[in-house]
């Protein structure tokens, strides 16, 4: 069985971690609590996560300067990031947020569902793209150890599976890339 993909949870309040956790609960997936943007920076460093819940206010580092810091990591940039912040937020927020990098950006209190839903997308594409890099992987070791040099026209194969192959690696280096440049949000209904 696959391992489950994390979701790093940022807030700097526990009711807010709790609330997160409880409605995530119902989704294939291991929440990872941090309570501070040092603490988010610090689990980015040894553990992979496909998905990124940020608080905006929190003391200290804020929302916005955790996510220039993730953004600024080569192994971290790709990571999608969704700003959570209470309403009466100032109204440039949002425009910071995706400026910052943001796939999304949501206002609590939040609907459960649309939160569910936006978290179980990314998931989704997390395991995809693990799910194609390993095959890409495993395509190019089979090409290597199978195919000896000069096999006839078995060898004659080899050039055009390596270039379907570096085409596919290429589109998922593309879509790996996607939920870090998009700058729009993910559904425009909230």
């Amino acid at each position: 069985m696959p391992d489950r993909a994390k979701i790093l949870l940022v807030d700097d309040r526990e009711e807010n971690l709790i609330a997160l956790e409880a409605i995530l609960s119902s989704l294939d997936l291991v929440p990872v609590r941090a309570r501070s943007g040092e603490e988010a920076l610090k689990a980015l460093l040894n553990t992979e996560f496909a998905l990124i819940l940020l608080d905006v206010r929190m003391p200290g580092m804020d929302g916005f300067e955790t996510a220039a810091h993730i953004k600024r990591r080569e192994r971290t940039r790709n990571i999608p990031i969704i700003f959570l912040t209470v309403v009466d937020s100032a109204p440039d927020y949002a425009f910071r947020g995706y400026a910052a990098g943001a796939v999304d950006y949501l206002t609590k209190p939040f609907d459960p569902w649309v939160l569910r839903a936006k978290v179980s997308v990314f998931t989704e594409l997390y395991n995809m793209n693990k799910r194609l890099a390993e095959q890409a992987s495993m395509l190019r070791d089979r090409l290597s150890g199978e195919l000896p040099p000069g096999a006839g026209d078995h060898a004659s194969v080899l050039p055009e599976l390596s270039r379907r192959l570096t085409a596919v690696e290429d589109e998922l280096a593309r879509v790996r890339s996607w939920p870090a440049s998009r700058r729009t949000p993910l559904w425009p209904y909230r």
